[in-house]
């Protein structure tokens, strides 16, 4: 499987010549001419992880692709065809399988409602939490996307929360809200304790890709 992050939360998954998009979102540059998308994944409703813009650019390009997301997502969604998930569900599409768990964003602050959010387990092998520090609990979790930067999350959270998974290989997202220089300091703190449990860190940037 092949992963190429794109700017802030969206990342494209392809594995056989086939594609899997997660949270084409307002913060991404736009998504262009994207052929052979099975499925687009969205953990929550917020507007950094979808946009309508960029589902109706991968949906012009790949028509046939599967739009799934949580309750908020699909009423958010207006005139989109977005099929509810919830925590518990695994949903197969063509050669992916994606296993829903989570349930609820991180808070951000008391005044601001907690949305739903998924985390997605993807073939067994990628997990993404979305905007949460949901820990899979007796999955053995072989690559990471953690969160970087996000007004709910401070470093020192990521830190704990990558300890907490202890993935074999992990690398950032969620981090169009951070300078140059202040991604490459989180990226330093994220790879120490990733390399601490025995694991490997990736600092990707936009556009770059790892091989899992």
């Amino acid at each position: 499987m092949r992963i190429t992050k794109l700017e802030h939360a969206a990342l494209i998954l392809e594995e056989a010549g086939r594609r899997l998009v997660v949270d084409p979102g307002a913060l991404t540059n736009p998504i262009l001419d994207l052929l052979d998308v099975d499925v687009v994944v969205i953990t929550h409703e917020h507007a950094d992880h979808w946009s309508g813009d960029q589902l109706r650019r991968i949906l012009d390009s790949s028509p046939g692709a599967v739009l799934l997301g949580p309750r908020g997502v699909a009423r958010a969604a207006e005139g989109f065809d977005v099929r509810a998930v919830a925590p518990g569900e695994t949903v197969s599409v063509a050669d992916w399988t994606i296993r829903f768990l989570g349930g609820n964003h991180a808070q951000i602050h008391p005044t601001i409602p907690i949305v739903d959010n998924l985390a997605v387990l993807v073939n067994d092998r990628f997990f993404y939490p979305g905007d949460s520090f949901y820990v899979p609990v007796g999955i053995e979790v072989d690559t990471l996307a953690a969160p970087a930067g996000a007004p709910w999350m401070k470093i020192a959270e990521g830190m704990d929360y990558i300890t907490q998974v202890a993935p074999k290989r992990a690398f950032g997202t969620h981090d169009g809200v951070l300078s140059a220089s202040g991604a490459a300091l989180v990226h330093d703190r994220l790879k120490a304790v990733t390399e601490a449990k025995g694991g490997e860190y990736f600092a990707l940037k936009a556009g770059e890709s790892i091989d899992i």
